[in-house]
């Protein structure tokens, strides 16, 4: 009970706070405590002439670093929010005031132990960037390497626990009261917000996920990531390598350094495709400020807060959905999604098709340059409702990231698209996992993963037979339907193994 009041009067302050820039419409769809909002909309602003995404922008924008996060996860959810909403939410800028670099300095000499002139022969006092979360001070090592200092915002983890409690309660509410929305998950959807932000508040996570990132390019030419500091790095403290080089936003910059802008778009998409496809793991932040082009070309990119993990099924079906899409083949769209689970099996093929027609063919219709595999992703969430497909948290990060990789593409080159560049690594990459020789690699593994599973199995069955003996040496009643089952598919299984151990060898022969 007094989690509820204390977060209905929190949510009630929300309410004013969107009241104030005429943005209560996301609290009106969610049917969130409807009187609440109905008190709020008395104290509505009516002269604002903004766009309804630019109200709501600007209303987050003021109420601190975890809703400025959750506008910016808002972005990607099209699905939930007109898509000229989420696209002014994708603009929302994390910056906020900056707090003292004397209060930076205590932080530092708390968390590594030392005074901060035992660590750094100089630390500037005014940060380079101050975002919700940290902000970055240049400093010089004692050894005399120029790095970057990441330090926690103070309080920042009380602060983001009680705003993610009004989170989780406001998702509760809205699966308990709002059936049609439960396609949609809520509370999974917080629940991998809330998983990104506190890796975000770990910056010894940032810092293994930087190193791991720079292992998986550490024989690219064309991508690294900066060295981290593990002696000058704690929880709340980060010293990584002081990148040099030119934003990747900047095209001007980057041709006026005698960089050929079309080969560093190139590298962006080749390094993309690899972190998605290849190795799972991609930094899920890449907008203009977030990577560098060093003197030699590389790609550097920093900040390593948010970084996103795709299982090795996600992303066959990505690579499915993405060529498919880009040779305008709708009935395999849909197949890949029915295969995928992601479409109920009761609905039609056809009609799911014709769907992913009507969203494919406006954007494919375009030239070249002018196609957003973003906004078709973003589209085919629209038609989720329709078909009752429930929505997949774990690919919202990567539909944001693709946003991203759009808008850098599209200001190094606007006339090529970025998705092209990658289209040859995909097709190879299918060719190397789903053909026929990767089929058959996966079939031997699934044998050798039953044959190490044989023996259990067969103790198992021994389990299971000296129980039956027992039951059938008191006369009791059969043994209950879990221990019949039990019996059978463990004899299913082992009799799966031999046949297939039979069919392989065979085929050997």
């Amino acid at each position: 009970m007094l989690r509820a009041l204390r977060n209905s009067w929190r949510l009630f302050r929300v309410a004013l706070r969107f009241a104030r820039h005429d943005a209560l419409f996301p609290l009106e769809t969610l049917g969130i405590a409807p009187a609440l909002v109905a008190w709020a909309r008395l104290f509505r602003s009516r002269r604002d002439s903004r766009r309804p995404g630019e109200r709501l922008a600007a209303a987050l924008q003021g109420m601190g670093p975890s809703f400025i996060k959750l506008g910016q996860a808002l972005s990607t959810r099209s699905d939930l929010l007109s898509e000229s909403v989420a696209t002014d939410l994708a603009k929302l800028q994390d910056h906020l005031p900056a707090f003292s670099g004397a209060e930076a300095r205590r932080i530092v000499e708390s968390e590594l132990g030392q005074p901060v002139d035992a660590l750094f022969s100089s630390f500037e006092d005014v940060p380079v960037a101050a975002a919700s979360i940290a902000q970055v001070h240049f400093a010089v090592t004692t050894d005399g390497r120029d790095v970057a200092v990441k330090v926690l915002r103070p309080g920042i983890e009380k602060a983001f626990a009680r705003d993610l409690d009004l989170f989780y309660w406001m998702a509760e509410l809205v699966e308990r009261t709002q059936p049609r929305f439960r396609r949609l998950k809520p509370i999974e959807s917080v629940g991998a917000f809330a998983d990104v932000v506190r890796v975000e508040m770990d910056l010894r996570m940032e810092a293994a996920a930087a190193e791991e990132l720079g292992e998986n390019f550490r024989d690219d030419p064309t991508y690294r990531a900066p060295t981290i500091d593990w002696d000058r790095t704690a929880q709340r403290v980060l010293t990584l390598e002081r990148v040099e080089g030119i934003p990747i936003g900047d095209r001007a910059a980057i041709v006026a350094a005698g960089h050929d802008a079309d080969a560093v778009m190139k590298k962006c998409a080749e390094a993309f495709f690899y972190q998605v496809f290849r190795d799972g793991f991609f930094h899920a932040d890449m907008h203009g400020g977030n990577a560098f082009v060093d003197k030699e070309g590389r790609i550097v990119p920093v900040d390593f807060g948010i970084m996103g993990r795709i299982d090795e099924d996600t992303r066959g079906y990505l690579a499915e959905l993405l060529v498919a899409f880009l040779r305008r083949d709708y009935r395999t769209v849909a197949e890949v999604q029915f295969r995928a689970g992601y479409v109920p099996s009761d609905q039609s093929l056809e009609m799911f098709a014709q769907a992913c027609r009507s969203i494919g063919e406006p954007i494919f219709g375009k030239p070249s340059h002018d196609i957003s595999i973003a906004r078709l992703l973003a589209q085919l969430l629209r038609v989720t409702e329709q078909f009752e497909m429930a929505v997949q948290p774990q690919l919202l990060l990567l539909q944001k990231t693709m946003l991203m990789a759009e808008g850098m593409g599209t200001r190094l080159n606007p006339s090529v698209n970025i998705w092209e560049l990658a289209r040859p690594l995909i097709e190879e990459w299918m060719r190397t996992h789903f053909g026929p020789r990767a089929t058959l690699g996966r079939a031997v593994e699934d044998l050798a993963q039953g044959l190490r599973r044989l023996p259990r199995l067969i103790d198992s069955l021994h389990v299971v037979a000296e129980h039956e003996r027992q039951v059938a040496e008191r006369a009791e009643p059969p043994p209950s339907p879990t221990v019949s089952r039990s019996w059978r598919i463990g004899f299913a299984e082992i009799i799966a193994v031999l046949a297939l151990i039979a069919a392989v060898a065979a085929w050997w022969r």
